[in-house]
């Protein structure tokens, strides 16, 4: 079905008038990038200060189910070995916010 610029114009004006304008009657979309990010146990570790911090929170993770045994002995040996800022280094307060902000 093909219209021309007049019949478009007459039967349907809102129509006609976001096909001609600019922006084709679209608001800018802003994209929440943090929306849905769910931190992993090495961004947990990379906000400590102290490997023994570190192990605290290997321990938690651990005893609630969200790393298993065998990973939670890894990043103990990891941590024993090399320290806690093997990890990367120490995010700070308001890193997400810069981030994703």
């Amino acid at each position: 079905m093909a219209f021309s610029e007049k019949e478009l114009k007459r039967d349907y004006p809102n129509l006609y008038r976001e096909i001609s304008s600019d922006m084709g009657g679209a608001h800018p979309l802003k994209v929440d990038r943090g929306r849905g990010y769910d931190p992993s146990v090495i961004d947990f570790l990379q906000r400590c200060s102290t490997d023994a911090e570190g192990l605290e929170v290997i321990g938690f993770m651990e005893k609630r189910g969200e790393i298993s045994k065998a990973y939670a002995d890894s990043l103990r040996k990891r941590i024993a070995e090399s320290g806690i800022r093997s990890f990367g280094e120490k995010r700070e307060s308001g890193y997400y916010f810069k981030k994703f902000g």
